[in-house]
């Protein structure tokens, strides 16, 4: 399938607006503007709100000679709708103003929420979490660590973190996810790209 491919910011999109209306965590900016229509031609001008987020980076601590998983438990306002806002993920977290390569950011922030030293990166993917409304780009990692070190309650007190480590068979994580325990969009995708990819991996980090 053909996909548009190649943009060109001068011609394909015309701006006619900008506006920064939050700053805070982050920001949300609305802009008007027109772009150009794959029959030809333009569209009308349209106007939308964009929340602007640093990159950021993800990763599935995994001991593939355990064959554990580590997972941590934290609170998030965005799911106050369900029954509890406490969300098994996987470790995550923002690049610094002064940072942005996302393996640096993703050892710093295992360290940080689970207390562990990374022995190894992955790279999985690379990929828009919302573009329909904002700008963030995840860098998503599979890290061989050392489960026996994992536990604990970690987090940055000056962030106002409160993260719980959880150490579990890679089986039983895979059952959470198949039960819908596992209900955001990274830990999902990490743990189905590791079912897929479990016996090459394993392979590949237990000869080194």
């Amino acid at each position: 399938m053909a996909q548009k491919s190649k943009f060109d910011s001068q011609k394909d999109v015309e701006m006619i607006s900008e506006e920064e209306i939050y700053s805070g965590f982050f920001k949300v900016r609305t802009y008007h503007f027109k772009h150009r229509l794959f029959l030809g031609g333009w569209s009308e001008v349209l106007g939308r709100a964009l929340c602007i987020r640093r990159p950021i980076a993800a990763a599935l601590p995994y001991d593939p000679l355990l064959n554990k998983i580590v997972l941590i438990e934290q609170f998030r306002i965005g799911a106050m709708a369900q029954q509890c806002p406490w969300l098994l993920e996987i470790v995550a977290g923002l690049a610094d103003e002064d940072d942005r390569n996302p393996e640096d950011i993703i050892r710093r922030e295992i360290k940080e929420e689970s207390g562990l030293d990374p022995i190894a990166l992955k790279k999985i993917y690379e990929y828009w979490v919302s573009p329909g409304g904002s700008n963030e780009y995840l860098s998503m990692f599979c890290a061989k660590v050392d489960a026996s070190q994992a536990g604990g309650i970690h987090g940055l007190k000056e962030e106002h973190e409160d993260i719980r480590v959880h150490v579990m068979d890679t089986q039983e994580a895979f059952d959470l996810l198949e039960k819908g325990a596992i209900n955001n969009a990274i830990t999902i995708m990490a743990l189905q790209w590791l079912q897929l990819n479990k016996p090459k991996l394993d392979v590949e980090w237990n000869d080194n």
